[in-house]
């Protein structure tokens, strides 16, 4: 049993808009209900862990929902459940939700995307927090959905590069620590990246792998001595103990890099990011054109973040011995 599952369903009183698109053959008979017609969608979604990040996908998306005309309360209702870091739970979780017959699921995460699209290859998926959809086997090219799924990826094609070039430009830091998942493969396809955009500098490396949250603290103490800076990709475990690389970090004067932005309300120094409200927005409405049966996911491309830019947190700044430069006036937003 999922004993981490979350249930949100409240009854609804409007008809749904036709769900042609949806994937399941549906019957005259199936759409109605007590001699009406069927009334409400069924978002199922899955998500692999709570974080700020993921949870402001999740807001983003239900507010496109709400702006296509399905709202919470009327005519939508959503089945969320968390696996909570535990990859198991993934499967379970995406089976369930194939077994109650919902209309979407909406997928947050690379591994809850993966299990999805396993679980099923009739209802419509819809994917964000998915930092490389083709490498994950989700779709076959960034131009092209698959048969059932698309959604938005949360990687951008130029934020590691910008990051690396900022921390090898304006820092004097010559090692980068990496602190990451192995085990999560949108975390191995960054950290590659990672270095694929320091081939053309002197930056050097160092790792400490974890497998789970507990063991991030551990991981940030044992690259001290070794790193000048930390640089922390989107990876699910360790973003969500973020304190714990933080604490460090304040403790021993190490400038914490982040590839996402909402780390840095949580004591991270810097980020070349955008917001993950954003790209779930983008997904909610391609889940709003699949659910009006208006395209098939098939029909629908995958899309990058729309958004770039680079967020500097002054207090983080301070606690971790970074004195701020004039010049970044011009290129950086600040957050106290």
């Amino acid at each position: 049993m999922v004993k981490v599952m979350k249930r949100l369903a409240v009854p609804m009183l409007v008809s749904i808009l036709a769900l042609s698109g949806c994937g399941k053959e549906t019957s005259t008979s199936d759409q109605k209900e007590n001699g009406s017609e069927k009334q409400t969608a069924t978002i199922g979604v899955t998500q692999i862990i709570e974080h700020p990040s993921l949870d402001a996908a999740f807001k983003g998306f239900k507010k496109a929902l709400e702006d296509g005309g399905f709202k919470e309360g009327k005519n939508v209702k959503y089945d969320v459940q968390i696996a909570q870091g535990d990859p198991n739970n993934n499967q379970t979780i995406a089976n369930n939700l194939v077994g109650d017959g919902v209309d979407l699921i909406f997928a947050n995460s690379t591994p809850s995307a993966q299990s999805a699209l396993n679980a099923t290859k009739d209802i419509p998926i819809v994917f964000t927090s998915v930092t490389d959809p083709v490498g994950a086997s989700l779709v076959p090219s960034m131009d092209r959905a698959g048969e059932n799924i698309t959604g938005t990826t949360d990687s951008h094609p130029d934020a590691i590069r910008k990051m690396i070039q900022f921390i090898d430009e304006q820092t004097d830091a010559k090692t980068v620590g990496l602190i990451y998942n192995s085990g999560e493969q949108n975390s191995v396809v960054q950290i590659q990246k990672v270095k694929e955009a320091a081939k053309n500098t002197d930056l050097k490396f160092v790792e400490a792998s974890v497998s789970t949250t507990a063991e991030v603290k551990q991981a940030a103490e044992s690259l001290v001595g070794k790193a000048d800076v930390f640089y922390i990709v989107t990876d699910n475990t360790v973003v969500s103990a973020i304190e714990s690389v933080v604490s460090v970090a304040n403790e021993k004067k190490i400038p914490v890099f982040t590839g996402e932005l909402d780390s840095l309300k949580r004591g991270c120094f810097a980020a070349y990011g955008f917001d993950y409200y954003d790209i779930g927005y983008q997904a909610g409405e391609m889940a709003v054109v699949i659910l009006k049966g208006e395209k098939k996911p098939s029909e629908i491309k995958p899309e990058y973040p729309k958004k770039l830019k680079l967020v500097i947190n002054k207090t983080a700044a301070k606690k971790q011995g970074i004195e701020l430069k004039p010049e970044w006036d011009g290129i950086a937003e600040y957050i106290e």
